[in-house]
């Protein structure tokens, strides 16, 4: 297991099911934790799940405007003073209609979601970590991202992109102490994915512990050696 001890980790999406998941597992192996959402009441309901004098902070932010995102990143360092792990599980699915339908709103949100967010934080956050001579950063894409699928287009394009800027920005700063990777789930078990697919075998889908385990990881120096990878956790689906 590893130990995070004096570590500073941001995690973006925190509310949400797998967020909230990694959160829980940073703080238990000892790490330092800025919890961002843009639901901060769904934030301040996960604080009173977590353990008694946790080093946490929350911060409400808007990830998809990068004056927001620049904000974050400095509140984190006057909380912090410094930070090691960026995380960017915030993003989000929808499916949609065929490609010569969708609306131009219906594409921004998809790439502002998805690739804007993790573009912005990305963008926000390495100047810190190369100023301290290194830092881990994990990018969640999706399987989806490998394959097009009908109806889908706007979501596998923001996924995509999410695979080529990790790789991209790992290539900048391979010899910068900067390990950047991401890691592409299949169908995650969640009460939303199990409300919409109640048919579905859930045994067969990825638990968010499972994911969290990976992306834990990536973020250890056990992954020092480790950047510009894509890593599929499909589960059995």
């Amino acid at each position: 297991m590893s130990n995070f001890a004096g570590k500073v980790a941001i995690v973006t999406g925190a509310a949400g099911n797998l967020g909230h998941t990694l959160v829980q597992a940073f703080i238990d192996r000892g790490a330092s934790v800025a919890l961002v959402d843009l639901d901060t009441d769904a934030l301040e309901k996960i604080c009173t799940q977590l353990p008694p004098g946790a080093e946490i902070v929350t911060l409400g932010t808007n990830l998809i405007t990068s004056a927001a995102v620049t904000l974050m990143v400095e509140q984190v360092l006057t909380r912090f003073g410094h930070i090691d792990i960026l995380t960017n599980i915030a993003g989000g699915f929808t499916m949609g209609p065929l490609l010569q339908q969708t609306e131009d709103k219906d594409w921004d949100f998809m790439l502002d979601l998805n690739a804007r967010t993790t573009f912005n934080c990305c963008r926000a956050v390495v100047p810190t970590m190369l100023a301290a001579g290194g830092g881990k950063i994990v990018n969640v894409s999706a399987r989806a991202a490998t394959e097009g699928k009908a109806r889908m287009a706007p979501y596998c394009a923001s996924k995509a992109a999410v695979i080529t800027l990790t790789q991209s920005l790992a290539a900048e700063h391979k010899h910068a102490g900067i390990t950047v990777n991401c890691v592409l789930p299949g169908t995650l078990d969640t009460p939303q994915n199990r409300a919409a697919m109640p048919d579905q075998d859930h045994e067969r889908w990825v638990p968010t512990a499972a994911l969290a385990d990976v992306i834990l990881f990536l973020a250890s120096d056990a992954a020092r050696c480790i950047t510009g990878a894509a890593i599929p956790v499909y589960g059995q689906s």
